[in-house]
């Protein structure tokens, strides 16, 4: 499952627009919209601190909130946030309203577990990341943290698919016409030299064998 739920706080803004955002912001606020679930968009602003470490605390977008604006509670998912180029501040966040048929397409990071039983990274092989994270179409209310990749048995010239992974009930790759790769163990560059000093050592043996 995902992160643990959170609430929020905000306020509702009657004034929509650049003007009207740049105003939340000097309040120290940020400006954020609430969309979907067949109601109309309501424009809120939100406390920047509390946003500012939500994001940057890892899983903002994958993790279901409560916002309480004006004393009414609104189950949510991030879908979307700006942040100010250079100095990485809050911009402006969207909101997903969730209901509880609610379902969502999301990005879920890959971990990766057992390497030290994997035959390839064991002999010096590398793991190479083809996707760091796969999209997912899933209900909003069963979002997983992560998946995990078991890396056990995978030896040189290996590829994990996604097929290889077990997913929760419910959650599926958007990517549904192919078997996609996840991870490939490959041959790294500082095998090639014990295997050719292991080759040269016979021959260097018979050479001096016949002088």
């Amino acid at each position: 499952m995902s992160h643990d739920t959170y609430e929020l706080k905000a306020e509702s803004r009657e004034q929509v627009g650049k003007g009207s955002a740049r105003a939340v912001r000097r309040e120290g606020k940020v400006p954020a919209v609430i969309y979907g679930d067949k109601q109309p968009p309501l424009a809120i602003a939100l406390s920047y601190k509390d946003i500012f470490y939500k994001i940057h605390g890892g899983g903002f977008l994958t993790t279901v909130a409560t916002i309480d604006v004006d004393g009414k509670k609104i189950q949510v998912l991030p879908k979307d946030y700006q942040l100010d180029p250079v100095k990485d501040f809050p911009m402006h966040v969207d909101f997903l309203r969730v209901g509880k048929n609610t379902e969502v397409n999301v990005e879920v990071p890959v971990h990766f577990i057992n390497e030290e039983k994997s035959p390839g990274i064991k002999r010096g092989g590398v793991l190479n990341i083809v996707r760091h994270e796969v999209e997912f179409h899933c209900p909003a209310n069963a979002i997983p943290e992560f998946i995990e990749v078991d890396l056990t048995g995978a030896d040189i010239g290996d590829s994990i698919h996604i097929s290889a992974v077990k997913l929760p009930a419910g959650v599926k790759p958007v990517i549904s016409d192919r078997d996609f790769t996840i991870a490939t163990i490959a041959g790294s560059a500082a095998m090639k030299p014990e295997t050719e000093e292991a080759e040269a050592a016979p021959a260097a043996a018979e050479a001096g064998e016949e002088k």
